[in-house]
């Protein structure tokens, strides 16, 4: 099976100059990661919604569909609080305890991924019970036992889930893109400045389209 190298898939799409890297990778050792599109992130006037989320959608769902017709695995990453809050972090207890701001509670319609998004019988959904989906999960036993070498990054909030996901990825070895037209957070101005901090240690941050163009050029 051809290889190719990661660093000159990526390095047209990016404004700022990543760290170089000299990585092999298989076309087919992709994965994309779906984080928190859920109602209650999502959907305006939601107890977290996302200023941007529901204007980043139809993007995402152009990236699910592409991966589905790659035939590659697709994850989607959640959260799900216990109705008493017993797992929810510190710094969100009191607030969803006292109903200021309650949301993503396991077995209501909140915490029920969007419908655009909807994960299909044959992909993953794990349960995140922090910012990182790789923080207490099973995200990395999939990964690698799927031989996933390169995660691709789309969903919401990308000063914090997306983010937090992002450098653990690049702590555990992973090639880690994140898709900048497929993530949200409350304003664009935010979304950019992350990109660009993320940019900075290595993560490849081009559009859909950019990447859609390189990966397909893979196969050529």
């Amino acid at each position: 099976m051809q290889c190719f190298v990661l660093y000159n898939l990526f390095v047209l799409c990016l404004e700022i100059k990543p760290i170089e890297r000299s990585v092999e990778i298989m076309s087919n050792s992709f994965a994309l990661v779906s984080i928190d599109m859920q109602n209650d992130f999502v959907l305006p006037g939601a107890p977290f919604a996302v200023g941007e989320a529901m204007s980043r959608i139809e993007n995402m769902s152009k990236v699910l569909h592409f991966f589905r017709s790659k035939n590659l695995p697709v994850v989607h990453v959640c959260r799900r609080y216990r109705t008493d809050g017993s797992d929810v972090e510190l710094v969100r207890r009191s607030a969803f305890l006292d109903g200021t701001s309650r949301g993503v509670v396991e077995n209501t319609e909140g915490a029920k991924i969007v419908q655009e998004l909807s994960p299909s019988n044959n992909e993953y959904v794990i349960v995140k019970p922090r910012f990182s989906a790789f923080f207490a999960t099973e995200l990395d036993l999939l990964l690698r036992r799927l031989g996933i070498h390169t995660i691709v990054l789309i969903g919401v909030n990308t000063a914090n889930c997306i983010r937090s996901t992002a450098y653990d990825g690049i702590s555990l070895d992973y090639d880690v893109v994140v898709l900048a037209d497929a993530t949200a957070a409350q304003t664009k101005a935010i979304t950019e400045y992350n990109l660009q901090d993320m940019a900075r240690i290595g993560i490849a941050t081009p559009s859909f389209e950019e990447f859609r163009h390189s990966f397909n050029s893979l196969l050529a």
